[in-house]
């Protein structure tokens, strides 16, 4: 498996993977992808030998140190693959763009997903609040994790 940034051509892959892994919330469509791609977010895929897409991962950064901030907006990886470490390796190469940026970090998260949270304490981050109902149609609740910039990151936390 190997990482690279994400293309065009797997966007269609990257839809067909939603739906697979978040039937009952509201999956994000192709066009979504194109949109995220457009609007220049760093996003990056987990590629087989045969370059089959096995995971994707994205994420927002604004503004500029030492006040820059970074979002994850997307975390994914094929359901037969999943438990091999792409996960982490994608959150990984998220966290070293954010640090390029020494950019706190945000994300969403299901409450229930235990071992997403986990994974993301793991990395440094801490629920910061709670989003009642937000996901849908099911109505999820979601954490909201935060990571401080890389500046501030104790040592044996983060990546």
């Amino acid at each position: 498996m190997h990482l690279a940034k994400l293309l065009r051509r797997d966007l269609a892959r990257c839809a067909e993977l939603e739906r697979i892994l978040f039937p009952g919330d509201d999956p994000w469509s192709e066009s979504a992808f194109v949109s995220e791609l457009k609007r220049g977010h760093f996003y990056l895929g987990a590629y087989d030998e045969q370059e089959r897409l096995l995971g994707y991962a994205g994420l927002a950064l604004v503004g500029h140190p030492p006040r820059a901030e970074a979002e994850v907006h997307t975390i994914a990886v094929d359901p037969e693959y999943q438990g091999r470490g792409i996960g982490r390796a994608l959150l990984r190469s998220l966290l070293n763009k954010a640090d390029e940026w020494q950019a706190r970090t945000f994300l969403e998260v299901r409450t229930d997903n235990d071992a997403a949270v986990a994974l993301y304490r793991e990395h440094g981050f801490e629920v910061v609040g709670v989003r009642k109902r937000y996901y849908q149609p099911s109505g999820a609740d979601a954490h909201t994790m935060m990571r401080p910039a890389s500046s501030t990151v104790e040592e044996g936390g983060g990546t």
